[in-house]
């Protein structure tokens, strides 16, 4: 059986205070669930989310790192400190990631890797923009992203890995994706898993959905055959509607 996994990314927002008040909502709140619960709060909440969810089956994940172990990287995050505080999962390859700060393929590549090197998982990121969907080009692209930064991988690296379809399309535009886009396309990654390892290490992957899941629309969506779960934005900064997704699971 494959980890069920409900991921809430908080990007760029929360104070100290906010993230305390949040944690406590959540923590006051958390269903019995199968599913793994995750939070990702940015870098400088960190150390506080750990001492407040500690003992609680909610892990902290981190929103990015640094493919380096150390350097002249002003700003950077490297795997180790992440490691030394207690952070074991890092988000990488996110749209936003790409889109504003040129992250590409081959450093994603090193990234993941030295992810793997240190012995976290990762949450990777991946999906087409609303040309490649329009343009039919949108299995083109998620098959190239994955074979430039995962198939260089051994077999064994992908037990510490979770793939997170973003249809990049579909996050503030207007579009809509249907749970049957959404299978459809999960479906044609974990083949493409089975095509470069083997079939069983496609059928153990968890796969998440990263196109706006909402309250509304989480239990339709999870409930499609390869769909493990959801990569959520804005939603996990509201403790009912991040919650109600981890309920779809029920």
């Amino acid at each position: 059986m494959r980890t069920k996994i409900v991921a809430g990314n908080w990007k760029m927002n929360l104070n100290a205070g906010q993230t305390q008040t949040l944690l406590q909502e959540l923590i006051s709140q958390l269903p019995q669930t199968s599913a793994a619960v995750m939070v990702a709060p940015p870098f400088v909440n960190l150390p506080q989310a750990l001492s407040q969810l500690q003992g609680l089956p909610v892990e902290v994940v981190a929103q990015n790192m640094h493919y380096a172990d150390s350097g002249a990287f002003t700003g950077e995050i490297s795997a180790d400190m992440l490691v030394s505080i207690g952070v074991k999962t890092v988000i990488l390859g996110h749209s936003e990631r790409r889109a504003y700060f040129g992250e590409d393929d081959g450093m994603l590549a090193k990234k993941v890797a030295k992810a793997v090197e240190k012995g976290m998982k990762v949450i990777f990121c991946f999906g087409e923009e609303l040309p490649d969907r329009y343009e039919g080009r949108h299995f083109e692209v998620v098959q190239r992203q994955l074979r430039n930064a995962l198939f260089a991988l051994p077999e064994g690296a992908w037990r510490q890995l979770i793939l997170a379809y973003e249809p990049v399309w579909a996050i503030g535009t207007g579009e809509t994706a249907s749970p049957e886009q959404a299978q459809e396309m999960h479906a044609f990654i974990r083949e493409q898993v089975a095509g470069a390892y083997s079939r069983p290490v496609a059928d153990a992957v968890s796969i998440l959905y990263g196109g706006s899941v909402k309250p509304g629309n989480a239990a339709e969506i999870f409930s499609k055959p390869d769909v493990d779960g959801g990569l959520i934005g804005g939603a996990s900064l509201v403790a009912t509607d991040f919650l109600a997704i981890v309920n779809a699971f029920r």
